[in-house]
């Protein structure tokens, strides 16, 4: 997508398995499974979907996916097929000391686990040794001390050698990364979660992670049974698809993998996504 002197790609770290139930919440399977079918485990596949937004000055890169350190087992039960996040900046002429910030949404392995890598010692380093890591201070809060519910999604190395390197930059509340573009926090999946709002002239693209994982969730009710504070997600996405609707903003998805973006529209009351390919 060319927005003038800025150029937006969506670069994929490859796909992940996730419990269906744990998707869709309290939306029953009789009524999602008509909409995206579940492998024999129940699974459903999503896109682990980043955005590279690239200015004449800078690379900004939003997410970096799960990555690849973690352990054999761990990436069959996820259904990890990752680490592709790299040869996709290769294919757009970048490497990664191209990249000048990287904004993460939340800290979950499946969005910052690409922010690290290891090294021939085993140790885990910066996979962006140049980047400014953009991080919501609450968020980082959550990562290092989650409760029960959620220490499976947090893994102390996908972020502390970003902060040991002295590459972190704390941010609280919403703020402006350049002009034009802006990033918002809507706490309700997570602590500090933030979707990235892009403005180029007359042009609006929204990265908008786990506020609305997938095209499969615009319906209201549709909110994963893993989100935070479920109601918070619920008031933060009607804000969002009101905007998205009447500011004709171009939507790109998180976990989005049949379609990973589209323009949001309203007919008899429902949000409907016409498709775009990026």
């Amino acid at each position: 997508m060319n927005l003038g002197t800025t150029t937006i790609n969506v670069v994929s770290d490859g796909t992940i398995l996730i419990d269906g139930g744990s998707l869709f919440g309290q939306v029953p399977k009789s009524q999602w499974e008509t909409q995206i079918k579940p492998d024999r485990r129940n699974r459903i596949r999503l896109a682990l979907n980043c955005m590279l937004v690239q200015t004449p000055k800078m690379n900004i890169l939003v997410d970096t996916g799960a990555g690849s350190k973690r352990l054999d087992k761990f990436k069959e039960a996820y259904g990890l097929n990752g680490n592709k996040l790299l040869k996709g900046l290769r294919a757009l002429g970048l490497t990664a000391r191209d990249i000048d910030v990287v904004v993460l949404s939340n800290l979950q392995f499946d969005h910052c686990g690409g922010c690290t890598k290891l090294d021939r010692s085993g140790n885990a380093v910066p996979t962006f040794p140049k980047a400014k890591y953009l991080i919501q201070t609450s968020s980082w809060e959550e990562a290092n001390n989650p409760n029960e519910r959620f220490k499976h999604a947090f893994y102390s190395d996908d972020f502390l050698p970003l902060h040991e390197k002295g590459l972190v930059e704390f941010v609280d509340g919403d703020f402006e990364v350049i002009p034009g573009l802006n990033v918002k926090v809507t706490n309700g999946p997570s602590a500090g979660h933030q979707i990235v709002l892009v403005e180029r002239g007359s042009e609006k693209v929204a990265y908008v992670s786990d506020l609305i994982p997938t095209p499969h969730h615009l319906p209201l009710p549709y909110i994963p049974a893993r989100d935070q504070n479920p109601n918070e997600t619920l008031v933060q996405k009607k804000d969002f698809l009101k905007m998205a609707v009447e500011g004709g903003w171009l939507v790109i998805f998180g976990h989005g993998n049949d379609h990973k973006a589209g323009y949001v529209q309203k007919r008899n009351g429902s949000s409907h996504l016409l498709p775009v390919e990026v």
